[in-house]
């Protein structure tokens, strides 16, 4: 039963988000200043599963910071979409963390299931089985 209620409720966010024309539009607009771009184009930054953005080893300063504030919005954006479409906050960024790791480009770093950090290539990116 557990299973297909996570199931139901993965297809209700998916839906959300193809009926709201949202994949973090706007945020992610913003993210896309040169600091952001030059971080995630060096591998410092990458996806993480549960939909924010992480410092990939051990980065300066600036680099936290510049997360940090991303993640701050993105948590903004992930609340107000959540409560549109009756789901957690945490189910919203998670299923938003499958998409933005399903878009990174080759080069970029993501968030394995395991945990771990990989290096996108020009094949599909492991992604986890909950993934909508």
């Amino acid at each position: 039963m557990r299973k297909f209620l996570d199931l139901q409720l993965g297809r209700r966010v998916a839906l959300g988000l193809a009926i709201g024309g949202i994949l973090m539009a706007a945020p992610v607009m913003a993210q896309r200043s040169p600091a952001y771009q030059a971080a995630r184009e060096k591998g410092q930054v990458g996806e993480r599963t549960d939909g924010y953005l992480g410092v990939v080893g051990n980065q300066p300063q600036e680099i936290r910071d510049l997360v940090d504030d991303i993640n701050i919005k993105r948590r903004a954006n992930y609340t107000k979409n959540a409560q549109a479409n009756n789901a957690t906050v945490e189910e919203w960024a998670f299923t938003q963390g499958c998409f933005l790791i399903e878009n990174t480009s080759p080069g970029e770093k993501y968030q394995t299931p395991s945990g771990s950090w990989a290096t996108r290539t020009s094949a599909a990116p492991q992604r986890s089985s909950k993934c909508p």
